[in-house]
C-alpha cells in the first residue's frame, strides 16, 4: 500500500470526491432544467386540464340533453332545478344553469356566481366555451344551445379550473424529482462505471506490461481477449513509432548531433553486398572507384557523418592488397572518417548467391520487368552460406551486445534472423532497396516463407514507399503463421516484433561533386565540345545502369519517334546515355548491352544528319562526371519499368542550382510520389514518352524554372541525412524500449505491484 493511502489503483479516495462534486452537479442541472421547463410543462397540463373540462361538459349535456329538453317544453322548472342539482354533484362542476331566450337565467344551482350573465356567455348557434374570471378564480363555462318552440335557449356548465394550476404544480414537483432520480442514478452508475474502469485498465496495463516483458524474454507475446487489453497493446506499440518531426536542416554536421542525442555511444555497423570504395589494379598502379550505385550514394555520406564499420563484398582487383590483417581498411583515404570490412566471396560462390539468387531470382521477381526469376537449389544454398558469411562478420566486428546494425537490400534477406540468433540485443534495421511485389507474385519463389522470416528478424524492415509495406505485410499474411497489427504496421513472430515502415531514400544535400564543378553553362560547353555537338544543339541525357529495369530501350525508341513523327528535330538534337555495364554474366544483361548498341547504330541511321544523333556511352561514369552531364542537359529521361527509388530523378535535379533543365520521370519509380512537378510518363508507351522529350525542349524558361524549384526543395529537405535521421531516430526509440523491459525484467516481483 503506497503511503499515499490509496490502492493499488489508485482512485479510490479521488472517487469519493469525484461522487460529491459530480452528484451536486447533476442535483443542480436538474434544477435548472426543471425550472427552465416549467412554464412550457405548466401550460401543458392546463391546456390537458381544459380539453378534459370540455369533453366532460359535453359529456353530461349529452347525458342529460333529452330531459333538459322534456323540461323545457313543459316550463317545469322545479324538475329543471332538481336535474341540475343533481349534475352539480360532480366536485369538478362548480354551477349548472338554463339561460331562455330573453337572455334570463332559470333554475341556477347555488353555487352559480352572482355576476354570471346569460348575456354575455350565451350567444352562440353552437356550443362554446369561454373563461372568466369570479373571485379570484378562473372559471370555463360551456354553453350548450337547445332549440324548443320559444326560440333558442342554453345550457350553461360552469366548472372552476384552480384544480389545473394544482395538477401543473404537483406535475412539476414530480418532473423535478424524476430528474433529480434520473440525475443521481447516473450519475453514481458513471462514477462506478469510471471507477470499475479505471481499476480495469490498471490491471490490464499491469497485464500488458508482464506480456511485453514476457516476450523480451522470448516468450510469445498471449494478446488479452479483453477489448481493454488489445487497446493496451496497441496504445504500447504506437507509443514506439512516434514520427521524428523536429524541424532540422538536415547536413551531417546535424545527423551527427541528433545521433550524439539519441544514440549516444552507439555502434553502427553497416552490412550491404557493395563497397564503397573499389581498389583496382590498372597500368598506373592501384586506383580507387567509387561505384555507380544508388545504395552507396546513399549510405556512404550517412557513414561519413557517424563513423562506424561497413561490411561489404571485397570485388576489387586490389582489394586484398590495401586491407590489413584483419581485412580493415580506413576510408575514404584522403579524411578516414569510417572502416570498411572486406569479405571474399569466391568465383563460384558469386556465382550461386550474387548472380544466381539475387539477381536471376529475386531481382526479377521484385522488379515486375517481364523477365522470368530463375531458382536453382544451388544457388539458395549459396545464399544461405553467404548470409550466414556476413552475418558471422557483423558479430565478430560488433564490439558490444547491443549494435544498430543496417542490413541493406536484396542479397541479405536471411542475415537479420542469423545476427538476432547471435546478438539477440542488438537493433537491426533492414531496407529493401528494391520493390516488393504483391503476395501473387512473390509466391513464385519456392522459399518465401525463409525469406519473409529472415526480413523479420529485424527491428525494423523498411522500403521506399507505403505501397511496398503494404505487399510486404499482405505477403506475411499470406505465407507465415504471425500476428499482424495493420494499424502500428507491426508483425509479432516467435516473440519478436518487428514493425515496418516506408522510409524514402534520397541523396546527399548539396552533392559534394558540386563543389568543383564549374557553373552550367561552361558544362554544356565542355559537353557539347566533347561528343562533337553544334552550340544550338538541345541535349537529352540519360544516365543508368545496362538494366533491363531501367528502360533504356524505351527511351531511345521514343527519340526514334519524335524525330520520325518531326524531322524537324534533326540536327537540333542529340541524346547521350551513359550505361555502364553490370552483372555481365547473366544473359539477360550482355543481351540488353548488344541490343541498345545495335539500336544506336539503327537509328543514327535512320536519322543520318550533320552530327550523330544517338551517343551510347558502355562505360563507368566517375560522379563528377555525371554531374557535369546533368548540368548541361536540357531534359533528363528516367524511363525506369519499374523501380524503388531511383536516386537518378534526385540527382539531376539537385544538380541544376540554375532551376534550368526537365526531368521526364517514370510512373513506376519512388521517386515519381516525391517529384510530382516532373514530367510524369509511362514508360510502356512510346509516344507519351516522345510527346514528354518534344514539351520539354520547348518548354518556356520560366516554367521549367518553377518546377525545378519545387523540386529541388522537396530534394534538400528530404535527403539523404534525414533519411537516415528517420531510421536511427527510430531505432533510438526502440533500444528506449528494450532498456525499459529490461529493467522491468530486473524488477521482476516490482513490475506486478505497477
Amino acid at each position: 500500500m503506497p503511503a499515499d493511502g490509496r490502492g493499488s489503483s489508485g482512485v479510490t479516495p479521488i472517487s469519493y470526491k469525484e461522487f460529491f462534486r459530480y452528484g451536486i452537479f447533476g442535483l443542480a442541472v436538474a434544477a435548472i432544467v426543471a425550472f427552465g421547463i416549467s412554464p412550457f410543462t405548466g401550460g401543458i397540463v392546463q391546456q390537458w386540464s381544459r380539453s378534459d373540462v370540455e369533453a366532460r361538459s359535453k359529456l353530461v349535456f349529452n347525458a342529460i340533453q333529452p330531459l333538459l329538453s322534456r323540461d323545457v317544453e313543459d316550463q317545469a322548472w322545479d324538475r329543471l332545478s332538481d336535474l341540475f342539482k343533481r349534475v352539480a354533484l360532480d366536485k369538478k362542476i362548480l354551477a349548472v344553469g338554463f339561460c331562455d331566450p330573453e337572455g334570463s337565467l332559470l333554475a341556477p344551482t347555488p353555487e352559480m356566481p352572482a355576476s354570471f350573465s346569460c348575456e354575455k356567455s350565451a350567444k352562440s348557434e353552437n356550443e362554446s366555451f369561454a373563461s372568466i374570471a369570479s373571485g379570484g378564480r378562473r372559471i370555463l363555462v360551456a354553453a350548450f344551445p337547445i332549440s324548443s318552440s320559444r326560440g333558442r335557449s342554453y345550457l350553461v356548465i360552469l366548472t372552476d379550473l384552480s384544480f389545473a394550476a394544482a395538477r401543473s404544480s404537483q406535475v412539476l414537483a414530480y418532473l423535478l424529482a424524476a430528474l433529480a432520480g434520473v440525475v443521481l442514478v447516473l450519475t453514481v452508475g458513471t462514477i462506478i462505471f469510471a471507477v470499475l474502469m479505471m481499476r480495469g485498465w490498471m490491471k490490464a496495463l499491469r497485464r500488458a506490461v508482464e506480456e511485453v516483458r514476457r516476450g523480451a524474454q522470448g516468450v510469445p507475446l498471449q494478446l488479452g481477449g479483453s477489448s481493454i487489453d488489445r487497446e493496451i497493446h496497441k496504445l504500447l506499440r504506437s507509443a514506439e513509432q512516434v514520427t521524428f518531426t523536429s524541424q532540422i536542416d538536415w547536413t551531417p554536421k546535424s545527423l551527427q548531433e541528433v545521433l550524439q542525442s539519441v544514440l549516444p555511444g552507439a555502434e553502427v555497423l553497416v552490412l550491404s553486398n557493395r563497397e564503397p570504395y573499389i581498389h583496382n589494379t590498372s597500368e598506373a598502379g592501384t586506383v580507387v572507384q567509387r561505384p555507380a550505385s544508388g545504395l552507396v550514394s546513399a549510405l556512404e555520406p550517412i557513414m561519413r557523418a557517424c563513423g562506424g564499420t561497413w561490411i561489404a563484398h571485397g570485388s576489387g582487383s586490389a582489394d586484398r592488397e590495401t586491407v590489413d590483417d584483419h581485412d580493415r581498411l580506413r576510408v575514404p583515404e584522403a579524411a578516414p572518417a569510417y572502416t570498411l570490412r572486406r569479405i571474399w566471396i569466391s568465383e563460384k560462390e558469386q556465382d550461386g548467391y550474387y548472380y544466381g539468387f539475387a539477381n536471376e531470382g529475386l531481382w526479377p521477381l521484385c522488379h515486375i520487368a517481364f523477365v522470368r526469376p530463375t531458382f536453382r537449389s544451388s544457388d539458395w544454398q549459396m545464399y544461405r552460406q553467404i548470409n550466414q558469411r556476413f552475418a558471422d562478420a557483423v558479430v565478430a566486428e560488433a564490439r558490444a551486445e547491443d549494435p544498430i546494425v543496417l542490413v541493406q537490400d536484396y542479397h541479405f534477406a536471411l542475415a537479420p534472423r542469423m545476427i538476432r540468433e547471435r546478438l539477440p540485443r542488438a537493433t537491426i534495421i533492414t531496407f529493401w532497396h528494391i520493390p516488393w511485389p504483391n503476395a501473387e507474385t512473390f509466391s513464385i519463389c519456392p522459399w518465401k516463407a525463409e525469406i519473409i522470416e529472415g526480413l523479420l528478424g529485424s527491428t525494423i524492415v523498411g522500403f521506399h514507399t507505403q505501397f511496398h509495406c503494404n505487399n510486404f505485410i499482405e505477403g506475411v499474411d499470406r505465407f507465415l503463421e504471425s500476428r499482424i497489427d495493420r494499424e502500428v504496421q507491426a508483425v509479432s513472430l516467435g516473440g519478436h516484433e518487428t514493425r515496418i515502415r516506408p522510409y524514402p531514400i534520397s541523396i546527399e544535400w548539396p552533392p559534394r561533386e558540386l563543389e568543383k564543378l564549374p557553373p552550367p553553362t561552361e558544362c554544356r560547353s565542355s559537353i557539347l565540345a566533347q561528343f562533337g555537338l553544334a552550340e544550338d544543339t538541345r541535349l537529352i541525357v540519360g544516365v543508368e545502369r545496362f538494366d533491363y529495369t531501367k528502360g533504356i530501350l524505351d527511351r531511345m525508341r521514343a527519340v526514334d519517334a519524335l524525330l520520325s513523327r518531326n524531322p524537324a528535330w534533326t540536327d537540333r538534337l542529340a541524346f547521350i546515355q551513359v550505361a555502364a555495364p553490370t552483372r555481365s554474366k547473366l544473359n539477360a544483361y550482355s543481351k540488353l548491352q548488344a541490343e541498345a548498341e545495335a539500336l544506336a547504330a539503327e537509328i543514327n541511321e535512320r536519322h543520318r544528319g550533320r552530327q550523330p544523333l544517338m551517343h551510347l556511352v558502355a562505360r563507368h561514369y566517375e560522379p563528377s562526371d555525371v554531374f557535369r552531364l546533368f548540368r548541361a542537359a536540357d531534359a533528363c529521361v528516367v524511363s525506369s519499368l519499374h523501380d524503388g527509388m531511383n536516386l537518378v530523378a534526385k540527382e539531376f535535379v539537385s544538380s541544376r542550382e540554375d532551376n534550368a533543365g526537365v526531368l521526364i520521370l517514370s510512373s513506376f519509380t519512388g521517386a515519381s510520389r516525391e517529384l510530382s512537378e516532373a514530367l510524369i510518363v509511362n514508360p510502356y508507351d512510346t509516344e507519351e514518352i516522345a510527346s514528354a522529350i518534344e514539351l520539354a525542349l520547348t518548354m518556356p524558361i520560366e516554367e521549367q524554372a518553377e518546377r525545378m524549384k519545387l523540386m529541388r526543395q522537396q530534394v534538400k529537405e528530404h535527403n539523404v541525412y534525414r533519411w537516415a535521421g528517420t531510421m536511427l531516430v527510430d531505432a533510438a526509440r526502440s533500444r528506449t524500449r528494450e532498456r525499459v523491459l529490461g529493467l522491468a525484467t530486473k524488477a521482476g516481483h516490482g513490475v506486478k505491484q505497477i
